[in-house]
């Protein structure tokens, strides 16, 4: 297994993934956004790249040149649950300030994915999009501090949705978790990033 950015907006490549196993494929078939991935062995001969294991999408935002903004990340469905997420977009974060980037930022709709934030170096900024998605931001350089009351007020805003009991109960165990551990960013091809 190893991680590698494919390319930098606005010539990177698309990626076929496969829509029944990847959240967001349809997204990855623009070659405007950058791309990185975790990746496993080689693209097979199939209409999809079946060697991908994660994959994120990043561009410029649009109103600071000096922040990226993760649009995506999706991880294949077997591998879920196994920080290739948060890994992936540490992994990310440190080729941004590799590239000149201050400051790199992603909006996350679930609390699956608000946590892979936080591991990968995130914090909640106590804002959000229009779309309910929760900002987070990092420097570039280096991982957030995280503020534990910030980090559970995050949280907390999951709770106003329309989550089932087990959903909850999960909230919960995070919430009571506090702040996750963070992960360091995995080097360029790495091998077991």
């Amino acid at each position: 297994m190893d991680f590698a950015l494919l390319g930098w907006p606005p010539d990177a490549p698309t990626l076929r993934l496969d829509y029944r196993r990847f959240a967001y494929a349809g997204k990855f078939v623009r070659g405007s956004t950058g791309k990185a991935v975790v990746r496993e062995g080689e693209r097979g001969v199939g209409e999809y790249d079946d060697h991908l294991l994660a994959a994120a999408s990043f561009d410029p935002d649009r109103t600071d040149a000096g922040r990226l903004v993760v649009r995506y990340v999706t991880v294949r469905d077997d591998r879920r649950g196994e920080g290739l997420g948060a890994r992936l977009l540490a992994f990310v974060a440190a080729r941004a300030a590799d590239r000149g980037y201050d400051r790199v930022r992603i909006a996350v709709n679930n609390p699956a994915a608000y946590v892979a934030a936080h591991r990968a170096g995130f914090a909640f900024t106590g804002t959000e999009t229009g779309l309910a998605e929760l900002v987070c931001e990092r420097s570039a350089a280096r991982p957030a501090v995280v503020d534990a009351d910030a980090y559970r007020s995050g949280l907390d805003r999951y709770r106003e949705r329309d989550l089932d009991a087990e959903a909850l109960a999960r909230l919960d165990e995070k919430r009571a978790a506090g702040p996750p551990s963070v992960v360091d960013p995995p080097c360029d091809d790495e091998p077991g990033g």
